[in-house]
């Protein structure tokens, strides 16, 4: 149960940087607004126990998540 949440929430996070940034990782296109430069770990604790997400880090574009409030970890 953990881990789907934990595929689940980082899913999304991808899904919301590749929408900011107009392109899907790796894809190059005129369009493309920044540029991913890695991620950075967080710790989140749920109701289905603590998971590890891979906040997505951006260059040109501040990532800010509608999915977690930053600094959030509960």
């Amino acid at each position: 149960m953990r881990s789907s949440v934990e595929e689940t929430l980082n899913a999304l996070l991808d899904k919301e940087a590749d929408d900011l940034v107009n392109a899907q990782k790796y894809e190059r296109s005129p369009e493309r607004q920044g540029y991913r430069s890695g991620h950075y770990k967080r710790n989140f604790h749920t109701t289905s126990g603590e998971v590890e997400l891979k906040v997505p880090k951006l260059k040109g574009v501040s990532f800010e998540t509608a999915i977690i409030e930053r600094y959030r970890r509960r």
